[in-house]
């Protein structure tokens, strides 16, 4: 899969418009919400008011008298089997603390109760007449806090899990005290995913004792593993269709609503349906994962790092879901971004009566490299050094070993980045500029990053697709696909369409559905491309080779006399003589008494990783804290860009995302009450489209040599790098060393408050 120069590409490499563009814009598609069904019941889930506490009674008296209420849930007349929202695979060790409807609620957003309604309206009437009696339990918000173990929020106690991980001896160096020592305590909030699509799930059993699920989901094989496992139910009476979805952003990679739904259908015999509103999918599904770092970096006088030493307090909230997973995960992508010789990372994860930690973009590095990040700008300010001369310095090389032991870091071209967006962005000059004087001031910064192209040397990493070429000529590629709105489907189109010289309008990829899918563990770990993407190539490849022996038979030539160009087939002994691949294939099918179908299983030999640089530039108003982000400058390595339309986009709504995480979102959840303050969006502030700024997007295409055509992720990584940056920016405006996460003007007037007083 040698990546070959873009010139020669015919469909890779453009920018093609989303196959579903057009219907989305015009409101033709059905979205799980827009889904109605003959004899669909509503289920309204009731949710805890308190953050922790025992379930003493519940009354449902009024409730139960609500015309059209069908049925009422609690944990009384419901399954207690427990599970773990996040596991994705049969066999997984995961903690499985969660039931459908607990004992002991632990946040506000836990549910207590649920109605089954003949309407969206009766459910919610009803829903909102439940009343609960608890017994009240200590409660624990702040996850440093929480490491006292004071608060048993589970029986596993707090913390509930440690890890470390480590290369050379970083305790040695530190004990010998050379070098310059720079430590940092660096927090990053808790935040929502935002996607415009509430979470939603339908339910529908069949009279065979079959459910189906359809589910804007992100990983089908997940859905279905737990919704069998809380329904007592053999894998193939549960069947998960992946509908259409409207964002996600890792919010819709747990299960949140599909074992309710699953479980309130199959006792009812009936269709029903969740939808949640925007309240309730920011306080009761999933949060980025809120977490504390503390930081040691040893630098040389020269600017050489030595050694860091690591932790990192990190809040999973009311339940285990990846708590353990992500730690790991964190680990990985810090020992792949610098040459660091010894270093020592430990990561603590803690229980809080908070939201359920998940999947965010970026799993976990957005959260690391921020707080990494934000501690390299100070070694260099320390120094007295350029950030971006102190950076190029120690930056990974291309196929540099992992030091931890996995797989290297293959065609990893960070410095390239950093060289092309330094000069693109004008850093040298306005790094060196004079400091402005007045009420508005300006600064710039800079930040690195890391991700991986999916699982392998961790965990299984392959999928299977089946490819056919019809009697008319056309493609269908059968995957376990999830397009995310991203364009997945649309690019693995144009992969089969660069192999098979074929236009893309002849190929159909429908997305992932349980029944008829081969199996794919999903759209998850930056994987879809560098993986999906390579198991469709390779089917195409294989399946342009059957072609051509096929066709060799038909036209009683050698293989190699056969050319395929423009979906024309012929023996180039006799070029007047062409045929179209329709033609050939219904004569191959015909003569030859042959299918033209392919079914592979690739199994990914390699994780490289994906690089990416944002330089920012940002104005401080010293006398509100507004900062306003005037210029951003994304670079990003990624081996080649499949759809460079498709790219420029996740980049640039990778940069919205950060700089909300930067300047913006934090659910902010009181210590006392245990309630989110930004429950809904007026009090949850997102960075909106008339404050973003121009984001100047360069792509390093240097090939990949395991990628499809040379390509690797870019999802994840576009909304790394520009939260540390945005910060790096602002210190640099105000001289100062603003670590808490978002810098609000709240944040930044009382910095300059104390900076007057003292």
């Amino acid at each position: 899969m040698d990546a070959k120069p873009a010139r020669d590409f015919k469909y890779v490499g453009r920018s093609i418009p989303i196959e579903d563009g057009a219907a989305k814009a015009s409101g033709r598609i059905k979205y799980t919400g827009d889904m109605v069904l003959d004899g669909m019941l509503y289920a309204q889930l009731v949710f805890s008011e308190v953050p922790h506490g025992r379930i003493k009674n519940i009354d449902i008296s009024e409730a139960m008298v609500v015309p059209g209420v069908v049925k009422i849930y609690t944990r009384d007349n419901a399954t207690k089997t427990k599970f773990n929202s996040q596991m994705w695979f049969a066999g997984q060790n995961a903690i499985e603390d969660q039931e459908l409807f607990p004992e002991v609620v632990r946040y506000i957003g836990d549910t207590v109760a649920a109605v089954v309604a003949e309407s969206k309206e009766a459910a919610k009437t009803a829903a909102g007449l439940i009343k609960a009696e608890y017994d009240i339990l200590p409660v624990v918000i702040d996850p440093e806090a929480a490491l006292s173990g004071h608060v048993a929020i589970h029986d596993s106690g707090n913390p509930f899990f440690t890890m470390e991980a480590s290369c050379g001896d970083a305790e040695a160096v530190l004990a010998k005290g050379e070098g310059l020592v720079v430590e940092d305590r660096v927090e990053t909030p808790k935040i929502h995913h935002a996607a415009m699509e509430n979470h939603v799930c339908i339910a529908v059993p069949d009279h065979r004792g079959r459910l189906t699920v359809y589910s804007p989901c992100q990983i089908v094989y997940s859905v279905r593993l737990i919704v069998a496992k809380v329904l007592g139910l053999p894998y193939h009476k549960v069947r998960i269709i992946k509908t259409p979805i409207g964002g996600s952003f890792g919010g819709k990679q747990e299960i949140i609503l599909e074992t309710y739904c699953a479980y309130f259908a199959k006792e009812l015999n009936r269709p029903v349906k969740i939808e949640f509103d925007r309240s309730a999918s920011i306080v009761a599904t999933r949060t980025r994962t809120k977490t504390i770092g503390y930081v040691k970096t040893v630098v040389s006088p020269e600017g050489k790092i030595m050694a860091r030493d690591m932790k990192h307090i990190v809040d999973t909230g009311a339940y285990a879901s990846n708590g353990r997973v992500i730690c790991y995960a964190m680990a990985k992508k810090l020992f792949r971004l610098y040459r660091i010789p010894d270093q020592h990372y430990r990561a603590i994860a803690v229980h809080t009566n908070t939201a359920i930690a998940g999947a965010a973009r970026g799993y976990g590095s957005p959260q690391v490299q921020t707080i990494a990040e934000i501690n390299l700008d100070n070694a260099a300010r320390r120094l007295k050094i350029d950030p971006v001369e102190f950076r190029l310095k120690n930056l990974v090389h291309p196929y540099d070993a992992d030091p931890t032991g996995g797989p290297n870091l293959g065609n990893a071209r960070i410095i390239d980045c950093v060289l092309k967006g330094a000069e693109a962005f004008g850093w040298s000059a306005k790094w060196n500029q004079p400091k402005r004087t007045g009420r508005w001031q300006t600064g710039v910064g800079m930040a690195c990053a890391t991700h991986v192209n999916g699982y392998y040397g961790a965990y299984q990493e392959f999928g299977t697709m089946t490819i056919r070429m019809l009697e008319d000529g056309s493609i269908m590629l059968n995957g376990g696909l999830h397009d995310l709105g991203n364009g997945t489907v649309t690019a693995m189109k144009q992969i089969v369409a660069e192999v098979l010289d074929i236009p893309l309008d002849l190929i159909e990829a429908p997305e992932a559905d349980t029944d008829v899918s081969p199996y794919d563990i999903g759209c998850q770990a930056s994987r879809v491309i560098h993986v999906c993407g390579a198991n469709a190539m390779q089917a195409a490849e294989e399946l342009r080779s059957m072609f051509i022996r096929e066709a060799a038979k038909v036209l009683q030539c050698s293989v190699e006399e056969v050319l395929l160009e423009d979906g024309l087939v012929w023996d180039n002994r006799e070029p007047g003589k062409k045929m179209s691949y329709g033609q050939m294939a219904a004569t191959i099918q015909q003569k030859n008494q042959v299918e033209l179908i392919r079914t592979i299983t690739y199994q990914s030999p390699a994780n490289p990783g994906s690089y990416a640089v944002n330089f920012v530039e940002v104005a401080v108003d010293t006398y509100t804290g507004f900062v306003k982000v005037l210029d951003v400058v994304a670079v990003h390595d990624i081996g080649q860009a499949i759809n460079r339309g498709f790219v420029e986009g996740q980049i640039q709504g990778g940069v919205q995302m950060g700089l909300g995480m930067a300047i913006t979102e934090d659910l902010a959840y009181d210590n006392k009450s245990g309630v989110a303050r930004g429950s809904s969006f007026s009090k949850y502030h997102l960075v909106n489209a008339p404050d973003m700024p121009p984001v100047r997007v360069i792509l390093v295409e240097e090939g990949e040599d395991y990628g499809p055509y040379g390509a690797k992720s870019v999802g994840e990584i576009a909304t790394i790098p520009i939260t540390a940056a945005t910060v790096n920016a602002i210190n640099h405006a105000l001289d100062a060393n603003l670590t808490i996460l978002p810098v609000t003007p709240e944040k930044i007037m009382a910095m300059l408050s104390e900076r007057q007083t003292n």
